[in-house]
């Protein structure tokens, strides 16, 4: 695929998209401080619809303006719900193959960022090594630009797909989300934990922070603690909330 090619279209075509959709968010927790670290937003429907139900009417044609649409949602609703006095950050998905040219394509989050107010230094863009990406180079720029601008980048499902390590071995974000699947019962799995602590050395040599995601257990948390990370998602702490940040436990 061209991702140049169906850009440029997406940007010429003005056609509205055919679905509405809204943002869920889910914080990100700093358990060192007890505090709230930032908020990913998550695709929904306006009437709870799942993500998977509203990217499944994402075709090629419609990715670009998706994009872009998905960015101003979040950074309008982080403008009026988030806290304005704190530096809690907002997690923004998006998509590499949708960005034809980094610095055209920011334009629209830099514009909507300034009008509600919403310091971009508080925002990150993540991408998941999953999706498909036939020109890692590209990425690379898309990263560089980015964080020349001042945003937090992120790798999300680090360890999920086959793209991680030479990602990182070309360019490095600023974190790194370790996907659930290397999180799931890590507390009695030895390989596990040897992978986890293998990715943290990788990490600490690189200066990426390190997030896990997808924790549900209090056994998961505890060992990832120890193992020396700070920053975890998952519903343990909160499930995602359409449209309001939802309340936090602290206690786990």
């Amino acid at each position: 695929m061209n991702d140049t090619k169906l850009g440029c279209q997406g940007c010429r075509n003005s056609e509205p998209l055919p679905f509405d959709f809204t943002m869920a968010f889910h914080p990100i927790i700093d358990v060192k401080r007890g505090v709230v670290w930032g908020y990913e937003a998550l695709v929904r429907g306006t009437k709870g619809e799942s993500a998977g139900a509203i990217l499944s009417q994402v075709d090629d044609e419609r990715q670009y303006k998706f994009d872009q649409a998905c960015r101003v949602k979040a950074i309008e609703l982080a403008g009026r719900l988030f806290p304005a006095t704190e530096d809690t950050k907002l997690s923004i998905n998006f998509m590499p193959n949708a960005v034809y040219e980094p610095a055209a394509c920011i334009r629209t989050s830099l514009e909507t960022a300034r009008r509600v107010g919403f310091d971009t230094k508080r925002i990150m863009f993540e991408f998941t090594e999953n999706e498909r990406m036939a020109d890692t180079k590209h990425v690379a720029r898309i990263v560089a630009e980015y964080r020349r601008l001042g945003f937090i980048t992120a790798i999300d499902d680090f360890g999920a797909g086959h793209a991680g390590l030479n990602l990182l071995a070309n360019f490095q974000t600023d974190l790194i989300k370790i996907d659930m699947e290397l999180i799931r019962g890590i507390s009695d799995s030895a390989a596990r934990q040897a992978i986890i602590a293998g990715i943290l050395v990788m990490a600490r040599t690189l200066d990426i922070t390190i997030v896990a995601e997808g924790i549900e257990t209090e056994a998961e948390l505890a060992t990832l603690k120890s193992a020396g990370i700070n920053l975890f998602q998952g519903f343990l702490f909160a499930r995602p909330a359409i449209e309001s940040l939802p309340p936090v436990s602290f206690n786990a």
